[in-house]
Order: C-alpha cells, then sequence, then structure tokens
C-alpha cells in the first residue's frame, strides 16, 4: 500500500487524516453486512444460535474493548464488553433494525462505558463525551499563521508537510503509529471517541453518528479538531526525526 493511497477523503478536504481512516485499527477495511445477510443473522441471534453469536463476539469483542478503554481502566473494560454482551442477548428481540447491527451492540457498549467510566473517575461528566469544546477553539494552532498587521496576516507561516509526499516507511512507521496514538490518547474525550471510530476503527461518519448520539455537524467539528491535533503531534515528530536523520548543517 502507497502512501497515497493511506490517506483516505475526509469531510473536511483540508484537513487529511494523520494515517488514514483505519489505518490503525484491526478492521477498518472489512465490507459490512449486506441488507440480506444483517437480517439473516439478527434472525439466527433471536433463535438463540450460539454459533451465531459466538462469531459476532470474535468478530467485536477485541475493538469493543479497546473502545471501552477510552472510558474506564482495562479491568474495568472486559466488565464493560461483558455487560455488553449481556445486554445483546437480553435485548436482540427489542432490536428495530433502524441502524445496523454493529452499530447498535456499540451504542450499547458507550453508554454502558460512559457510566462505568464516570463511577469509577468521578471526575469526567456526561457532557465531556456528548458535547463538542466552546466553538472558539482553534483547530489549527493561531502562531501556524501570520499576524495581524502583516501584509499577509492570516496566511500560513509555513505550509503543513504533505502527507501523500513523505516516504512509506517513515509515515507508517511503527514509531509514527505510536506517536499518532498518543496523541488519540491526549485528546479530550469528545474528540478521542470519534477520532478511534473513525481513524482507528474505520467507522463511517453515519455510523458515528449513530452510535454516539452525535449530530452530522458536531461529529465533524469534533472530528476536524481531533485530527487537526494528532497531525500536529505527527508533524512535530517527524520534523524532529527529519533534523536527526540530516545531522548538523555546515
Amino acid at each position: 500500500m502507497s502512501a497515497r493511497a493511506a490517506v483516505a477523503p475526509l469531510d473536511d478536504p483540508s484537513m487529511p487524516a494523520p494515517l488514514g481512516s483505519g489505518a490503525m485499527g484491526s478492521h477498518g477495511g472489512r465490507r459490512p453486512p449486506a441488507p440480506g445477510e444483517e437480517h439473516e443473522l439478527v434472525a439466527r441471534l433471536r433463535a438463540g444460535d450460539e454459533a451465531a453469536f459466538g462469531a459476532l463476539i470474535d468478530e467485536h469483542s477485541a475493538s469493543m474493548r479497546r473502545l471501552a478503554r477510552l472510558y474506564c481502566s482495562d479491568a474495568v473494560a472486559d466488565d464493560v464488553v461483558q455487560e455488553t454482551w449481556i445486554a445483546v442477548v437480553t435485548g436482540i428481540d427489542r432490536f428495530e433494525g433502524r441502524a445496523a447491527i454493529r452499530t447498535w451492540i456499540y451504542s450499547i457498549l458507550v453508554n454502558i462505558a460512559r457510566s462505568r467510566g464516570v463511577q469509577e473517575h468521578r471526575q469526567i461528566p456526561f457532557s465531556a463525551f456528548t458535547e463538542p469544546e466552546e466553538s472558539s477553539e482553534a483547530a489549527v494552532d493561531p502562531d501556524r499563521f501570520r499576524p495581524a498587521g502583516d501584509e499577509w496576516a492570516g496566511h500560513w507561516v509555513s505550509y503543513p508537510q504533505r502527507w501523500d509526499e513523505l516516504p512509506e516507511q517513515r509515515f507508517l512507521s511503527t514509531e509514527g503509529v505510536h506517536t499518532a496514538m498518543r496523541a488519540i490518547e491526549a485528546l479530550p474525550p469528545a474528540q478521542r471517541e470519534v477520532v478511534t471510530l473513525r481513524d482507528v476503527e474505520g467507522w463511517s461518519s453515519d455510523e458515528v453518528v449513530e452510535a454516539l448520539h452525535l449530530t452530522p455537524a458536531n461529529q465533524r467539528v469534533l472530528l476536524h479538531r481531533g485530527r487537526s491535533k494528532v497531525r500536529a503531534a505527527l508533524e512535530l515528530a517527524l520534523a524532529g526525526t527529519t533534523a536527526d536523520t540530516e545531522g548538523p548543517s555546515r
């Protein structure tokens, strides 16, 4: 896969994804089930088909645990996943099919994980996960632009490095992925969960809106701000790598 292919188109084309949608996740490129397959799966689950339920657990448990860890500790995340599967088993007859079965399952997970996270930490209100930050927050550091009074006020001081022009080995290196993941973990809660679902797990914007109960506009704002911060962290790390590689100038 080329570095250019790893960069997916975004809601905001002016801010490319730091590593491409799903590039850090385990199932970002997985084909969603066709409507007929989805209906058959739901019917099998309602009939108590253990094989269908087991396949669903195998397919989603790992990513469910990763998502639960956004809200709570590792030990509690395991409990959240178990509680979610119990809720799926007991609630499958009430599944109305207005969203995909995966989106429904993850909506249950998010609700349980948020509640357990608040109980565990006590300092993060639900609003931190469900509401975008104040609209005055700048998506890009204002110092990246020329100040008022400058002949070119508001223009870039220096243009951001284009990710599709970076050598693939640097762009998709283990170090680069670790840098991105650390930056994602440092994001505010609402940005962190949106960026994780979009860029780590490879979800579509519609799935994220449905699972997290966001408006499409809020999802775009959170995604843009989160990606901007992750991109800045990657840009800084790559600049340091370039300086180390090139050595001191003569």
